[in-house]
Protein backbone atom coordinates (compact mmCIF):
# COMPACT_ATOMS: atom_id res chain seq x y z
CA UNK A 1 0.00 0.00 0.00
CA UNK A 2 1.07 3.03 -1.46
CA UNK A 3 2.67 5.70 1.87
CA UNK A 4 0.08 8.78 2.68
CA UNK A 5 -2.50 6.92 0.79
CA UNK A 6 -6.22 7.82 2.21
CA UNK A 7 -6.35 4.56 3.52
CA UNK A 8 -3.07 5.19 6.15
CA UNK A 9 -3.99 8.59 7.29
CA UNK A 10 -4.95 9.52 10.58
CA UNK A 11 -7.20 12.37 9.10
CA UNK A 12 -7.85 13.65 5.83
CA UNK A 13 -9.41 17.36 6.62
CA UNK A 14 -9.42 19.50 9.29
CA UNK A 15 -12.34 18.87 11.02
CA UNK A 16 -12.01 16.66 14.37
CA UNK A 17 -14.25 14.44 15.91
CA UNK A 18 -13.76 12.14 18.79
CA UNK A 19 -13.11 9.16 16.75
CA UNK A 20 -10.07 10.74 14.90
CA UNK A 21 -8.26 12.20 18.33
CA UNK A 22 -8.79 8.65 19.71
CA UNK A 23 -6.38 7.11 16.88
CA UNK A 24 -4.42 10.48 16.14
CA UNK A 25 -3.71 9.49 20.38
CA UNK A 26 -2.85 5.99 19.80
CA UNK A 27 -0.76 6.96 17.01
CA UNK A 28 1.20 9.73 18.88
CA UNK A 29 1.27 7.20 22.23
CA UNK A 30 3.16 4.54 19.98
CA UNK A 31 6.14 6.74 19.14
CA UNK A 32 6.45 8.50 22.29
CA UNK A 33 6.69 5.71 23.88
CA UNK A 34 8.44 3.15 21.68
CA UNK A 35 10.98 5.90 19.98
CA UNK A 36 10.90 8.65 22.31
CA UNK A 37 11.21 6.50 25.55
CA UNK A 38 8.73 9.01 27.38
CA UNK A 39 7.42 7.96 30.32
CA UNK A 40 4.44 9.87 30.82
CA UNK A 41 1.22 10.01 33.62
CA UNK A 42 -2.25 8.43 32.27
CA UNK A 43 -3.72 10.73 30.14
CA UNK A 44 -7.31 12.45 30.68
CA UNK A 45 -8.27 14.99 27.49
CA UNK A 46 -10.96 17.48 27.93
CA UNK A 47 -12.11 19.87 25.03
CA UNK A 48 -12.99 23.11 26.39
CA UNK A 49 -14.84 26.17 24.68
CA UNK A 50 -12.79 29.99 24.68
CA UNK A 51 -14.95 30.53 27.51
CA UNK A 52 -14.10 27.72 29.68
CA UNK A 53 -10.15 28.50 28.26
CA UNK A 54 -10.71 32.41 29.95
CA UNK A 55 -12.03 30.94 32.97
CA UNK A 56 -9.02 28.45 33.11
CA UNK A 57 -6.73 31.33 32.58
CA UNK A 58 -8.18 33.93 35.73
CA UNK A 59 -7.74 29.98 38.19
CA UNK A 60 -4.19 29.69 37.73
CA UNK A 61 -5.18 27.23 34.96
CA UNK A 62 -6.30 24.64 37.82
CA UNK A 63 -9.41 22.82 37.22
CA UNK A 64 -10.84 23.23 40.75
CA UNK A 65 -9.93 26.62 42.46
CA UNK A 66 -11.24 28.77 45.40
CA UNK A 67 -13.14 32.14 44.88
CA UNK A 68 -11.26 35.27 45.10
CA UNK A 69 -12.09 38.56 43.51
CA UNK A 70 -8.45 38.58 42.18
CA UNK A 71 -9.92 35.27 39.65
CA UNK A 72 -12.58 37.53 38.28
CA UNK A 73 -10.58 40.71 37.59
CA UNK A 74 -8.18 38.71 35.49
CA UNK A 75 -10.93 36.75 33.41
CA UNK A 76 -12.59 40.12 32.64
CA UNK A 77 -9.08 41.66 31.29
CA UNK A 78 -8.36 38.45 29.12
CA UNK A 79 -11.86 38.15 28.13
CA UNK A 80 -11.64 42.26 26.66
CA UNK A 81 -8.17 41.53 24.91
CA UNK A 82 -9.41 38.18 23.62
CA UNK A 83 -13.02 39.67 22.17
CA UNK A 84 -10.91 42.82 20.72
CA UNK A 85 -8.76 40.61 18.32
CA UNK A 86 -5.91 41.72 20.63
CA UNK A 87 -5.11 38.26 22.46
CA UNK A 88 -5.23 34.87 21.42
CA UNK A 89 -5.96 31.98 23.73
CA UNK A 90 -3.40 28.85 24.33
CA UNK A 91 -3.89 26.20 22.02
CA UNK A 92 -4.06 23.88 25.25
CA UNK A 93 -2.99 23.81 28.96
CA UNK A 94 -1.90 21.16 30.45
CA UNK A 95 -2.05 20.33 34.52
CA UNK A 96 0.53 18.66 36.68
CA UNK A 97 -1.61 15.68 38.12
CA UNK A 98 -2.18 12.31 37.75
CA UNK A 99 -3.70 11.74 35.60
CA UNK A 100 -2.35 14.53 33.46
CA UNK A 101 -5.47 16.41 32.61
CA UNK A 102 -5.03 18.16 28.94
CA UNK A 103 -7.36 20.96 28.45
CA UNK A 104 -7.92 21.57 24.54
CA UNK A 105 -9.61 24.13 22.75
CA UNK A 106 -12.61 23.06 20.69
CA UNK A 107 -11.99 25.77 17.97
CA UNK A 108 -8.75 23.86 17.01
CA UNK A 109 -8.13 22.22 13.54
CA UNK A 110 -7.64 18.20 13.56
CA UNK A 111 -3.69 18.84 12.43
CA UNK A 112 -3.63 21.78 15.49
CA UNK A 113 -5.25 18.95 18.16
CA UNK A 114 -2.15 16.45 17.28
CA UNK A 115 0.60 19.03 17.62
CA UNK A 116 -0.99 19.70 20.55
CA UNK A 117 -1.84 16.49 22.32
CA UNK A 118 2.31 15.15 21.88
CA UNK A 119 3.18 18.56 23.13
CA UNK A 120 1.03 18.77 26.37
CA UNK A 121 0.15 15.04 26.78
CA UNK A 122 3.36 13.64 26.06
CA UNK A 123 6.03 16.36 26.37
CA UNK A 124 4.97 18.07 29.09
CA UNK A 125 3.28 15.12 30.85
CA UNK A 126 7.22 12.90 30.88
CA UNK A 127 8.68 15.97 31.86
CA UNK A 128 6.03 16.89 34.89
CA UNK A 129 6.66 13.43 36.27
CA UNK A 130 10.61 12.81 35.76
CA UNK A 131 12.36 16.67 36.97
CA UNK A 132 13.69 15.86 39.98
CA UNK A 133 12.26 19.39 40.68
CA UNK A 134 8.61 18.46 40.22
CA UNK A 135 9.18 14.50 41.88
CA UNK A 136 10.78 16.62 44.79
CA UNK A 137 8.42 19.08 45.43
CA UNK A 138 5.23 18.71 44.21
CA UNK A 139 2.81 15.55 44.90
CA UNK A 140 0.72 15.21 41.25
CA UNK A 141 -1.67 12.48 42.89
CA UNK A 142 -2.88 14.42 45.69
CA UNK A 143 -3.04 18.11 44.23
CA UNK A 144 -6.55 17.36 42.74
CA UNK A 145 -8.22 16.04 46.46
CA UNK A 146 -6.19 18.57 48.01
CA UNK A 147 -7.64 21.53 45.59
CA UNK A 148 -11.34 20.42 45.69
CA UNK A 149 -10.92 20.06 49.86
CA UNK A 150 -9.38 24.00 49.59
CA UNK A 151 -11.77 24.98 47.37
CA UNK A 152 -14.88 23.74 49.73
CA UNK A 153 -13.23 24.73 53.17
CA UNK A 154 -12.63 28.32 51.80
CA UNK A 155 -16.03 28.33 50.92
CA UNK A 156 -17.24 26.98 54.04
CA UNK A 157 -15.48 29.77 55.66
CA UNK A 158 -17.27 32.31 53.81
CA UNK A 159 -20.28 30.77 54.76
CA UNK A 160 -19.79 30.94 58.52
CA UNK A 161 -16.90 34.43 58.74
CA UNK A 162 -18.43 36.18 56.03
CA UNK A 163 -16.69 37.33 52.56
CA UNK A 164 -15.05 39.98 53.58
CA UNK A 165 -13.69 38.44 56.53
CA UNK A 166 -12.11 35.59 54.04
CA UNK A 167 -11.17 37.90 51.71
CA UNK A 168 -8.78 40.16 53.92
CA UNK A 169 -6.84 36.90 54.58
CA UNK A 170 -7.00 35.66 51.11
CA UNK A 171 -5.65 39.01 50.26
CA UNK A 172 -2.79 39.28 52.35
CA UNK A 173 -1.32 35.78 51.45
CA UNK A 174 -1.96 36.15 47.78
CA UNK A 175 0.41 39.35 48.57
CA UNK A 176 3.26 37.16 50.22
CA UNK A 177 3.05 33.92 47.55
CA UNK A 178 6.28 34.54 45.94
CA UNK A 179 7.55 34.25 49.88
CA UNK A 180 5.38 31.43 50.39
CA UNK A 181 7.94 28.89 49.22
CA UNK A 182 10.55 26.42 50.45
CA UNK A 183 13.56 27.39 48.07
CA UNK A 184 16.41 25.31 49.86
CA UNK A 185 14.96 22.82 52.25
CA UNK A 186 12.00 20.22 51.70
CA UNK A 187 8.58 21.68 52.85
CA UNK A 188 7.38 20.23 56.38
CA UNK A 189 4.75 16.89 56.08
CA UNK A 190 1.94 18.25 56.81
CA UNK A 191 0.90 17.93 60.48
CA UNK A 192 -1.84 16.15 62.17
CA UNK A 193 -5.32 17.37 63.37
CA UNK A 194 -4.09 16.30 66.92
CA UNK A 195 -0.89 18.35 66.04
CA UNK A 196 -2.54 21.66 65.04
CA UNK A 197 -4.52 20.90 68.19
CA UNK A 198 -1.58 21.32 70.14
CA UNK A 199 -0.19 23.76 68.58
CA UNK A 200 -3.57 26.05 69.27
CA UNK A 201 -3.65 25.72 72.49
CA UNK A 202 -0.31 26.80 72.95
CA UNK A 203 -0.37 30.04 71.05
CA UNK A 204 -4.14 31.02 72.91
CA UNK A 205 -1.73 30.73 75.95
CA UNK A 206 0.91 32.90 75.18
CA UNK A 207 -1.71 34.95 73.62
CA UNK A 208 -3.77 35.49 77.18
CA UNK A 209 -0.09 35.54 79.12
CA UNK A 210 1.18 38.46 77.05
CA UNK A 211 1.37 41.71 78.75
CA UNK A 212 1.87 45.07 76.72
CA UNK A 213 4.70 46.19 79.50
CA UNK A 214 6.78 44.44 77.68
CA UNK A 215 7.24 46.89 75.27
CA UNK A 216 8.70 49.86 78.05
CA UNK A 217 11.57 47.34 78.77
CA UNK A 218 14.90 49.48 79.14
CA UNK A 219 17.50 48.91 76.26
CA UNK A 220 20.08 47.59 77.53
CA UNK A 221 22.94 49.90 78.36
CA UNK A 222 25.83 48.01 79.54
CA UNK A 223 28.09 45.55 77.51
CA UNK A 224 27.01 42.48 80.38
CA UNK A 225 23.52 43.11 79.70
CA UNK A 226 23.63 43.64 75.98
CA UNK A 227 25.78 40.08 75.85
CA UNK A 228 22.37 38.52 77.72
CA UNK A 229 20.77 40.11 75.63
CA UNK A 230 22.32 38.83 72.95
CA UNK A 231 22.22 35.16 73.86
CA UNK A 232 18.75 35.60 74.04
CA UNK A 233 18.27 36.24 70.93
CA UNK A 234 20.73 33.95 69.78
CA UNK A 235 18.55 31.28 71.57
CA UNK A 236 15.19 32.38 70.68
CA UNK A 237 16.47 31.87 66.79
CA UNK A 238 17.87 28.34 67.35
CA UNK A 239 14.03 27.71 68.84
CA UNK A 240 12.34 29.26 66.09
CA UNK A 241 14.47 27.85 63.41
CA UNK A 242 15.63 31.26 62.20
CA UNK A 243 16.03 32.81 59.44
CA UNK A 244 13.39 31.78 58.54
CA UNK A 245 12.55 32.35 54.63
CA UNK A 246 8.77 30.84 53.99
CA UNK A 247 7.01 33.48 55.30
CA UNK A 248 3.76 32.45 55.13
CA UNK A 249 4.96 29.19 57.08
CA UNK A 250 6.20 31.71 59.43
CA UNK A 251 2.90 33.55 59.87
CA UNK A 252 0.89 30.22 60.08
CA UNK A 253 3.02 28.83 62.37
CA UNK A 254 4.10 31.29 64.75
CA UNK A 255 1.23 34.29 64.59
CA UNK A 256 -0.47 34.77 67.83
CA UNK A 257 -3.68 36.69 66.64
CA UNK A 258 -4.78 34.40 63.68
CA UNK A 259 -7.28 31.70 64.31
CA UNK A 260 -7.23 28.51 63.44
CA UNK A 261 -9.12 28.80 60.22
CA UNK A 262 -7.42 31.94 59.32
CA UNK A 263 -4.08 29.67 59.68
CA UNK A 264 -5.45 26.94 57.30
CA UNK A 265 -5.88 29.25 54.73
CA UNK A 266 -2.36 30.31 54.97
CA UNK A 267 -1.33 27.06 54.33
CA UNK A 268 -3.87 26.38 51.70
CA UNK A 269 -1.96 29.73 49.81
CA UNK A 270 1.38 28.28 50.54
CA UNK A 271 0.45 24.81 49.45
CA UNK A 272 -0.47 26.19 45.74
CA UNK A 273 2.46 28.69 45.86
CA UNK A 274 5.09 25.80 46.32
CA UNK A 275 3.24 23.54 43.63
CA UNK A 276 4.21 26.13 41.25
CA UNK A 277 7.64 26.53 42.71
CA UNK A 278 9.15 24.08 39.97
CA UNK A 279 7.32 25.50 37.04
CA UNK A 280 8.75 29.19 37.75
CA UNK A 281 12.37 27.15 37.56
CA UNK A 282 11.76 24.75 34.14
CA UNK A 283 9.86 26.86 31.59
CA UNK A 284 12.65 26.89 29.24
CA UNK A 285 13.30 23.11 29.45
CA UNK A 286 9.69 22.18 29.70
CA UNK A 287 8.39 24.19 26.95
CA UNK A 288 11.71 23.18 25.40
CA UNK A 289 11.37 19.44 26.03
CA UNK A 290 7.06 19.89 24.88
CA UNK A 291 8.58 21.79 21.98
CA UNK A 292 11.05 18.75 20.42
CA UNK A 293 8.61 16.19 21.31
CA UNK A 294 5.75 17.48 19.23
CA UNK A 295 8.69 18.62 16.49
CA UNK A 296 9.96 14.99 16.47
CA UNK A 297 6.45 13.34 16.75
CA UNK A 298 5.11 14.96 13.86
CA UNK A 299 7.63 14.50 11.46
CA UNK A 300 7.57 10.64 12.91
CA UNK A 301 3.98 10.92 11.40
CA UNK A 302 4.70 12.43 8.27
CA UNK A 303 7.50 9.60 7.57
CA UNK A 304 5.26 7.08 8.08
CA UNK A 305 2.78 8.35 5.71
CA UNK A 306 0.35 9.16 8.49
CA UNK A 307 -0.38 12.39 8.11
CA UNK A 308 -0.41 14.10 4.86
CA UNK A 309 1.54 17.03 3.49
CA UNK A 310 -1.67 19.91 3.48
CA UNK A 311 -1.40 18.63 7.59
CA UNK A 312 2.05 19.07 7.65
CA UNK A 313 2.21 22.68 6.45
CA UNK A 314 -0.09 23.55 9.43
CA UNK A 315 2.17 21.83 11.70
CA UNK A 316 5.14 23.71 10.38
CA UNK A 317 3.56 27.12 10.76
CA UNK A 318 2.27 26.45 13.86
CA UNK A 319 5.65 25.07 15.10
CA UNK A 320 7.30 28.51 13.83
CA UNK A 321 4.79 30.71 14.92
CA UNK A 322 5.57 28.92 18.78
CA UNK A 323 9.39 29.13 18.35
CA UNK A 324 9.37 32.55 16.58
CA UNK A 325 12.20 34.70 17.87
CA UNK A 326 12.22 38.53 17.45
CA UNK A 327 15.22 40.35 17.40
CA UNK A 328 16.15 42.64 20.31
CA UNK A 329 15.67 45.73 17.64
CA UNK A 330 12.29 44.20 16.46
CA UNK A 331 9.43 46.45 18.41
CA UNK A 332 7.95 43.09 19.25
CA UNK A 333 10.89 42.00 21.01
CA UNK A 334 10.29 41.52 24.92
CA UNK A 335 12.34 38.49 26.37
CA UNK A 336 14.32 35.35 24.72
CA UNK A 337 11.22 33.18 24.02
CA UNK A 338 11.75 29.96 26.15
CA UNK A 339 10.14 27.43 22.96
CA UNK A 340 12.95 28.95 20.85
CA UNK A 341 15.57 28.72 23.14
CA UNK A 342 14.62 25.51 24.75
CA UNK A 343 13.92 23.97 21.21
CA UNK A 344 17.04 24.45 19.65
CA UNK A 345 19.10 23.72 22.66
CA UNK A 346 17.11 20.05 22.60
CA UNK A 347 17.93 19.97 18.82
CA UNK A 348 21.61 20.78 19.77
CA UNK A 349 21.61 18.24 22.07
CA UNK A 350 21.05 15.95 19.00
CA UNK A 351 23.61 17.76 16.88
CA UNK A 352 26.79 17.50 19.55
CA UNK A 353 25.68 13.43 20.00
CA UNK A 354 25.91 12.29 17.05
CA UNK A 355 27.56 14.61 14.17
CA UNK A 356 30.21 16.52 16.91
CA UNK A 357 32.52 19.21 15.58
CA UNK A 358 36.50 19.42 17.22
CA UNK A 359 35.03 22.33 19.16
CA UNK A 360 31.82 20.28 20.65
CA UNK A 361 34.08 17.83 21.56
CA UNK A 362 36.37 20.34 23.84
CA UNK A 363 33.32 21.64 25.32
CA UNK A 364 31.06 18.64 25.86
CA UNK A 365 33.62 15.54 26.19
CA UNK A 366 30.92 13.21 28.09
CA UNK A 367 28.24 13.32 25.15
CA UNK A 368 29.79 14.52 22.35
CA UNK A 369 29.70 11.73 19.64
CA UNK A 370 27.73 8.83 22.32
CA UNK A 371 25.65 8.26 19.32
CA UNK A 372 22.27 8.25 21.64
CA UNK A 373 20.91 11.27 21.98
CA UNK A 374 17.52 10.17 23.85
CA UNK A 375 19.51 8.82 26.26
CA UNK A 376 21.02 12.19 26.65
CA UNK A 377 18.06 14.02 26.71
CA UNK A 378 16.17 11.69 28.70
CA UNK A 379 18.92 12.55 31.32
CA UNK A 380 18.69 16.41 31.11
CA UNK A 381 15.51 16.44 31.06
CA UNK A 382 15.29 14.59 34.38
CA UNK A 383 18.13 16.45 36.16
CA UNK A 384 18.44 19.74 35.81
CA UNK A 385 16.45 23.36 36.14
CA UNK A 386 16.99 25.91 33.42
CA UNK A 387 19.67 27.82 35.13
CA UNK A 388 22.01 24.73 35.71
CA UNK A 389 20.34 23.25 32.41
CA UNK A 390 21.61 26.13 30.16
CA UNK A 391 25.29 26.22 32.42
CA UNK A 392 26.20 22.61 31.08
CA UNK A 393 24.71 22.63 27.37
CA UNK A 394 24.92 25.63 25.67
CA UNK A 395 27.12 24.80 22.95
CA UNK A 396 29.26 27.96 21.50
CA UNK A 397 27.89 27.20 17.74
CA UNK A 398 24.64 28.24 19.18
CA UNK A 399 25.87 31.32 21.00
CA UNK A 400 26.88 32.14 17.42
CA UNK A 401 23.61 31.51 16.08
CA UNK A 402 21.89 33.75 18.59
CA UNK A 403 24.18 36.08 18.25
CA UNK A 404 24.66 36.42 22.24
CA UNK A 405 26.65 38.77 24.05
CA UNK A 406 26.92 40.56 27.29
CA UNK A 407 26.85 43.91 28.12
CA UNK A 408 27.96 45.40 31.62
CA UNK A 409 25.40 47.72 32.64
CA UNK A 410 27.24 50.36 35.43
CA UNK A 411 24.66 52.90 36.87
CA UNK A 412 27.68 55.22 37.56
CA UNK A 413 28.49 55.17 33.64
CA UNK A 414 26.45 56.89 30.63
CA UNK A 415 27.13 54.38 28.16
CA UNK A 416 26.91 50.41 27.54
CA UNK A 417 29.79 47.97 27.23
CA UNK A 418 29.89 44.87 25.11
CA UNK A 419 31.52 42.89 27.85
CA UNK A 420 32.18 39.30 26.18
CA UNK A 421 32.32 38.60 22.49
CA UNK A 422 32.49 34.87 20.55
CA UNK A 423 36.02 33.97 21.88
CA UNK A 424 36.39 30.87 24.31
CA UNK A 425 36.07 33.22 27.69
CA UNK A 426 33.16 35.31 25.93
CA UNK A 427 31.24 31.73 25.10
CA UNK A 428 31.90 30.94 29.13
CA UNK A 429 30.72 34.33 30.39
CA UNK A 430 27.23 34.40 27.92
CA UNK A 431 26.64 31.25 29.11
CA UNK A 432 26.88 32.22 33.00
CA UNK A 433 25.43 35.48 32.23
CA UNK A 434 22.66 33.14 30.54
CA UNK A 435 22.08 31.02 33.33
CA UNK A 436 21.90 33.35 36.25
CA UNK A 437 19.28 35.26 34.31
CA UNK A 438 16.97 32.07 34.84
CA UNK A 439 18.01 32.10 38.84
CA UNK A 440 14.89 33.02 40.69
CA UNK A 441 17.09 33.41 43.32
CA UNK A 442 18.55 36.19 41.54
CA UNK A 443 15.42 37.97 40.49
CA UNK A 444 13.43 37.34 43.36
CA UNK A 445 13.45 39.29 46.49
CA UNK A 446 15.31 37.32 49.42
CA UNK A 447 13.53 38.46 52.38
CA UNK A 448 13.28 36.55 55.46
CA UNK A 449 12.24 36.27 59.09
CA UNK A 450 15.89 37.34 60.97
CA UNK A 451 14.54 38.12 64.60
CA UNK A 452 11.14 38.17 66.84
CA UNK A 453 10.37 37.63 70.73
CA UNK A 454 7.29 36.02 71.25
CA UNK A 455 7.45 36.75 75.39
CA UNK A 456 8.74 39.98 75.01
CA UNK A 457 7.16 43.14 72.68
CA UNK A 458 6.66 40.56 69.59
CA UNK A 459 8.56 42.64 66.81
CA UNK A 460 8.63 41.16 63.98
CA UNK A 461 11.98 41.94 62.53
CA UNK A 462 12.57 41.21 58.62
CA UNK A 463 15.39 41.03 57.07
CA UNK A 464 16.26 41.97 52.69
CA UNK A 465 19.16 40.84 51.26
CA UNK A 466 19.62 43.44 48.40
CA UNK A 467 21.54 42.07 45.32
CA UNK A 468 23.17 44.12 42.80
CA UNK A 469 21.69 47.79 44.81
CA UNK A 470 18.01 46.59 43.80
CA UNK A 471 15.73 48.02 46.38
CA UNK A 472 11.86 46.90 46.71
CA UNK A 473 9.77 49.39 45.40
CA UNK A 474 8.31 52.09 47.79
CA UNK A 475 4.24 51.66 47.68
CA UNK A 476 4.31 47.82 47.23
CA UNK A 477 6.79 47.45 49.92
CA UNK A 478 4.61 49.18 52.28
CA UNK A 479 1.54 47.91 50.96
CA UNK A 480 2.65 44.63 51.97
CA UNK A 481 4.02 45.51 55.20
CA UNK A 482 0.28 46.04 55.96
CA UNK A 483 -0.63 42.88 54.88
CA UNK A 484 2.27 41.10 57.32
CA UNK A 485 0.79 43.37 59.99
CA UNK A 486 -2.45 42.73 59.48
CA UNK A 487 -1.59 38.88 59.76
CA UNK A 488 0.95 39.04 62.46
CA UNK A 489 -1.05 41.51 64.88
CA UNK A 490 2.22 43.06 66.06
CA UNK A 491 4.56 45.72 65.17
CA UNK A 492 6.97 44.54 61.96
CA UNK A 493 9.94 46.05 60.52
CA UNK A 494 12.32 45.50 57.53
CA UNK A 495 15.72 46.38 57.33
CA UNK A 496 17.45 46.09 53.65
CA UNK A 497 21.01 44.72 53.83
CA UNK A 498 23.52 45.01 51.09
CA UNK A 499 24.20 40.98 50.45
CA UNK A 500 27.84 41.46 49.92
CA UNK A 501 29.01 43.94 52.56
CA UNK A 502 26.12 43.33 55.46
CA UNK A 503 25.36 47.30 55.27
CA UNK A 504 22.36 48.42 56.20
CA UNK A 505 20.57 50.11 53.42
CA UNK A 506 17.72 51.04 54.76
CA UNK A 507 14.63 50.29 57.55
CA UNK A 508 10.72 50.80 57.47
CA UNK A 509 8.50 49.79 60.16
CA UNK A 510 4.72 49.30 59.81
CA UNK A 511 4.51 51.67 62.67
CA UNK A 512 5.55 54.09 59.84
CA UNK A 513 2.97 53.60 57.44
CA UNK A 514 -0.58 55.52 57.46
CA UNK A 515 -3.49 53.80 56.31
Amino acid sequence: MEAGSPSRLLFADSDWDFAKLSRTYEAIEEIAADDLRLDTYPNQLEIISAEQMLDAYSSVGMPLMYRHWSFGKHFLYEAQLYRKGLRGLAYEIVINSNPCIVYLMESNTMALQAVVTAHAAFGHNHFFKNNYLFRQWTDAGAILDYLDFAKSYIARCEERHGLEAVEAVLDAAHALMDQAVFRYRRPPRLSSEKEREGLREKLEYEERTYNDLWRTLPVPKNEEEREEADRGAAERKKKLNLPEENLLYFLEKNSLVLEPWQREILRIVRVIAQYFYPQRQTQVMNEGCATFVHYTIMNALYDKGRIGDGAMLEVLQNHSNVVFQPSFDDPRYGRINPYALGFDMMQDICRITTDPTDEDRDWFPDIAGNGDWRATLLDAWANHRDESFILQYLSPALIRKWRMFVLADNASETHYEVASIHNERGYSKIRSALARSYDIGMSRPDIQVADVDLLGDRHLRLEHNVKDGLLLDDATRDQTLRHIRRLWGYAVSLAGVDAETGALLYERSSNQITD
